[in-house]
């Protein structure tokens, strides 16, 4: 499943050549994804301007402007465990930035909904003018597209319970202080928990704890002080996850196995994990002589190093 950083990769490979551009015509190539998709789907699209591309956790967020009774609507999409969106010039082949690899699979079985998006200039390093087509690519079919109203959106059902962004204000010791309180948890698992943080994931959060010092298995509620105020430990954690997922970002994502940017591309974050899929390397942290090891939480593996995560 990708991550908030893959996504937000995502979001910002997209939005230059999606945002302020009319659809010229959407496609869609089957009714349904994980779910079916929103009745007449590609009719409502078909012509519509996209103001602009936001992310919200896991999820895209296309203001697609008002619909047809003037009801101002948002294109949601999750990309799902194997979902990526591949861009597809009127000449030439996609752009690559950056030093890269690993090429993703263009099979047109998989390509199930294409947007085809009026030209302009994009302010990509090409220069790029022409039209380009956006096309939605899921092997596995675990995405999903909705059409909402933005008026309520926060208090949809996919919403209305997710917790702070991670990297914007409102995520502060404060705030995670307040969520783990009396919570006897494993700390990775509230952490998982996405109405603590949105968006974290098991990739991301072992790297996170791991940075930080803290064991994945402790109790959540022991990084809150029994006032309710955040400990030093959580202070510190917050820093450690906002400076874990900017580093991705930065790279591109982990794109591990199944997810790709958008230009079909591969990002080369996965190589500098500390722990994530290292079971018996070495630590990595300054003095440490540890190895790391895995543990199975929840259903889910754990990389962490035992002698240096408290």
């Amino acid at each position: 499943m990708p991550e908030l950083p893959e996504v937000e990769t995502v979001r910002r490979g997209l939005a230059p050549l999606m945002e302020g551009r009319r659809i010229l015509a959407a496609v869609a190539r089957r009714p349904d994804l994980r779910w079916p998709l929103p009745e007449r789907f590609a009719e409502r699209l078909t012509g519509r301007t996209l103001r602009r591309l936001d992310r919200r956790a896991k999820y895209l967020m296309a203001d697609v402007g008002p619909d047809a009774n003037g009801v101002d609507e948002v294109l949601v999409m999750h990309l799902g465990m194997s979902g990526s969106f591949r861009i597809e010039p009127d000449t030439g082949p996609p752009e690559t930035p950056g030093d890269f690899h690993m090429p993703r699979s263009r099979l047109a079985a998989h390509d199930h909904v294409v947007l085809r998006m009026e030209g302009g200039a994009d302010g990509s390093a090409t220069g790029r003018t022409g039209g380009v087509e956006i096309v939605y690519n899921d092997p596995r079919r675990f995405g999903a597209m909705f059409l909402l109203p933005r008026e309520g959106l926060a208090a949809h059902p996919l919403f209305r319970d997710i917790g702070p962004e991670p990297l914007g204000p409102d995520f502060t010791p404060e705030a995670l202080a307040r969520a783990l309180a009396g919570r006897r948890t494993p700390l990775k698992a509230a952490l998982l928990d996405q109405k603590v943080v949105a968006g974290l994931g098991n990739i991301y959060v072992c790297e996170a704890l791991h940075r930080a010092g803290l064991s994945p298995e402790r109790a959540a509620s022991t990084l809150t002080a029994p006032t309710g105020h955040p400990t030093a430990l959580i202070v510190q954690l917050v820093e450690t996850i906002r400076t874990v997922l900017e580093e991705a970002i930065e790279a591109g994502g982990s794109t591990l196995r199944d997810h790709a940017q958008v230009d079909g591309t591969l990002g080369y974050f996965q190589h500098t994990f500390r722990v994530y899929d290292r079971e018996g390397g070495a630590c990595t942290s300054p003095g440490c002589r540890g190895t790391i090891a895995r543990l199975v939480q929840s259903g889910r593996s754990t990389f962490y190093c035992a002698a240096c995560q408290r």
